[in-house]
């Protein structure tokens, strides 16, 4: 499903494109609000899956986010906010590319942030993201 309030794409400027994120978007006529809590690099039993390779474990967060909004009768066109918080912030941008290249394969994106924590939830945890969506 793709969104219906059709964003409007706020960039004053475009460092940000090779991220895979909007800096503002301004959507009009939402029904329906999802807040999906952080994912992580988790199996369907909460294990943690990839301890010392953040790029997998970005990659599986983000399956588990789309696995979430799925289940709400979303995708990732119809996400409005995206945070992404990580333990090391070096290997995260290494392999953000994991995250941008779910984006566009969506067409989707979302203004996003980028928060340095000192822990996650499990031991060995590098990544966890939280979005919200609207349709």
């Amino acid at each position: 499903m793709t969104t219906t309030t059709n964003p409007v794409r706020i960039n004053p400027t475009t460092w940000n494109a090779p991220y895979g994120f909007d800096q503002g978007q301004l959507r009009t006529q939402i029904a329906q609000l999802l807040t999906i809590a952080g994912q992580g690099p988790t199996d369907e039993n909460g294990a943690l899956l990839h301890e010392g390779d953040t790029c997998a474990q970005l990659a599986l967060a983000m399956h588990n986010v789309e696995t979430v909004l799925a289940a709400g009768g979303m995708d990732l066109g119809d996400v409005v906010r995206m945070t992404v918080y990580t333990t090391d912030f070096d290997a995260t941008l290494a392999g953000y590319g994991a995250v941008v290249e779910r984006l566009a394969a969506a067409g989707a994106t979302p203004p996003a942030t980028l928060v340095g924590v000192t822990r996650l939830s499990l031991p060995g945890m590098t990544v966890e993201i939280e979005v919200t969506a609207a349709r």
